[in-house]
C-alpha cells in the first residue's frame, strides 16, 4: 500500500492539492463576499451550506486535475504552465454553465461567476510562486530512464538534463548494443541493455520509461516494457513526451505509427460540437464588441486608399476544402498581379500607410470572426495557406496535409 500511495499520490502532491483546494475554494468563498457586499447575512442566505461554492470548487480542481496542472512539470510558474491554467479557467468555466443548465439550483450570479474566472488565475499564478519560490518547496522527483541512444533519446534526455526545474531526475540510456555501456550521451550515458531493464527500475525506482527508439519493429523489448507497466511505471513515445514538453512536434523524428497511436490526433464528435459552440458564440459577442473598432478602420481604409475595404482571398480549409477567408485589405489594389502569391515580409512596400498600423495591432483580422460564425474556421487551429503555398509545403514538409483535417484558426496552433 506504501508502494502504490508514494507513487501515485505522494505525500508532497497531496499536500499540494490539498493546499489548492483550498486555495480555490477561498477565492469562490471571497468572491461571493464581493457580490454582497461582505454582508454576512446575505451570503448565508444566498449560499447557507457552502454549496454553490463547493460547485466552484470541484468543478475547478477537477480541471485542473485533468489539464495535468498538479504535475511537477506544469506546477511551477512558467509560460507553459500559465497557457495551460488559462485554458483550463477557460474549460471551467463553460462545465459550470453546462452544470448551471442542468441542475439550475445550483446557479452561481453572474457577478460572482465573471469575479471568480478573472481572480482565480491571478491568485494560483501567485500561490504558485510563492510556494515554489519562496517558500522553497521541492517536489517529488520522477526518475526517468530512456531507451535509446539515437538522436531522438539525445534530444530528450538533454531536455530533461537542462530542464532541472520540471521534477524531472534522468537515471540514465538504455542500448542493446553492449559495446556502448559506459558511453556518455548527455549525463548520465547509457546504464545497461535490453537485459537489464528490470533490475535498473527496480534497484533505482523508475517511475517513466520513454522508448526513443528510431526503429521500434524489431527491437522493442515488449516483455520487460509490458512487466514494467503492469507494475506501475509509465511507459511513453519519445516523440508524445518530447513535443508535450517542448510544445513542438519532431518533425525530424515524425513516424506514421506515432500518428497512429497519439491521444493527440484523436477526433471526437463531442469535442468537435463542444469546440463549435464556444466558437460561434466567442465571434458572436466578439463581433458586436468590436463593431465600433472595425467602422472605423473600414472608414480609414476608405480614405487612406483606392479599392475595396474588405480582401477576400482562397485559402485551403479542413479536409482540403477552399473557401474565401475576409480581411482588412491591408495592401494596395492588385499588389500581387506583377508577381504573383509570395511569402507576407516585415518590410513590404506593397502595404498601404493604414496597414501597417492594422497589421502591427492585428486589426486587419477581425473580419475573420465572420469566417468563424460561417464555419469556415476557429479561434484555435492552424493558420490557413493559400493552395499555392500549400502545394509547396508538401514537397518539403513530411505530412504537411494533416494540419488540414482540423479547421484552421484566428490564432494558428
Amino acid at each position: 500500500m506504501y508502494y502504490i500511495f508514494n507513487r501515485y499520490l505522494s505525500y508532497k502532491t497531496l499536500l499540494i492539492w490539498v493546499s489548492e483546494s483550498c486555495i480555490v475554494f477561498m477565492v469562490s468563498l471571497f468572491t461571493t463576499s464581493i457580490r454582497f457586499g461582505f454582508d454576512k447575512s446575505a451570503i448565508i442566505s444566498y449560499d447557507p451550506f457552502f454549496v454553490k461554492t463547493l460547485v466552484l470548487m470541484g468543478t475547478y480542481v477537477t480541471v485542473f486535475y485533468y489539464f495535468d496542472l498538479y504535475t511537477p512539470e506544469l506546477y511551477r510558474p512558467g509560460r507553459p504552465m500559465l497557457l495551460r491554467l488559462l485554458q483550463a479557467t477557460i474549460v471551467a468555466t463553460i462545465a459550470l454553465f453546462s452544470i448551471y443548465y442542468m441542475l439550475p439550483g445550483l446557479r452561481t450570479w453572474r457577478g460572482i461567476l465573471l469575479l471568480n474566472t478573472f481572480m482565480l488565475s491571478g491568485v494560483i499564478l501567485l500561490w504558485r510562486f510563492i510556494f515554489t519560490k519562496w517558500l522553497s518547496f521541492e517536489f517529488p522527483e520522477k526518475k526517468v530512464l530512456i531507451i535509446g541512444s539515437g538522436e531522438l533519446a539525445k534530444k530528450i534526455g538533454g531536455e530533461i538534463f537542462h530542464r532541472g526545474e520540471d521534477g524531472l531526475k534522468l537515471i540514465g540510456f538504455i542500448d542493446d548494443d553492449p559495446s556502448k555501456i559506459g558511453q556518455s550521451i548527455v549525463n548520465p550515458g547509457v546504464i545497461g541493455g535490453y537485459g537489464d531493464i528490470a533490475n535498473i527500475v527496480r534497484t533505482e525506482h523508475i517511475d517513466k520509461i520513454i522508448v526513443a527508439l528510431p526503429d521500434r519493429r524489431s527491437k522493442l523489448p515488449m516483455s520487460a516494457l509490458l512487466d514494467c507497466k503492469l507494475r506501475g511505471v509509465i511507459v511513453e513515445e519519445g516523440e508524445t513526451f518530447l513535443e508535450r514538453m517542448t510544445g513542438k512536434v519532431p518533425l525530424d523524428q515524425l513516424k506514421p505509427s506515432w500518428m497512429v497511436f497519439s491521444d493527440g490526433f484523436k477526433s471526437l464528435r463531442s469535442r468537435k460540437i463542444f469546440k463549435r459552440v464556444f466558437d460561434l458564440l466567442f465571434a458572436m459577442v466578439l463581433f458586436i464588441i468590436c463593431l465600433p473598432m472595425m467602422i472605423i478602420t473600414a472608414i480609414l481604409i476608405k480614405l487612406d486608399s483606392k479599392g475595396p475595404v474588405i480582401f477576400k482571398q482562397t485559402r485551403v480549409g479542413e479536409n482540403g476544402r477552399e473557401f474565401e477567408i475576409y480581411k482588412f485589405r491591408s495592401m494596395k489594389q492588385d499588389a500581387e498581379v506583377g508577381t504573383g502569391p509570395v511569402w507576407a515580409q516585415k518590410e513590404d512596400d506593397r502595404i498601404t500607410r493604414v496597414g501597417r498600423i492594422i497589421r502591427k495591432l492585428r486589426i486587419d483580422e477581425l473580419p475573420q470572426l465572420i469566417n468563424v460564425i460561417k464555419g469556415d474556421m476557429s479561434f484555435v487551429g492552424p493558420r490557413p495557406e493559400r493552395p499555392y503555398f500549400v502545394n509547396k509545403l508538401k514537397e518539403v514538409i513530411p505530412y504537411y496535409e494533416i494540419r488540414t483535417v482540423v479547421k484552421p484558426g484566428i490564432t494558428g496552433w
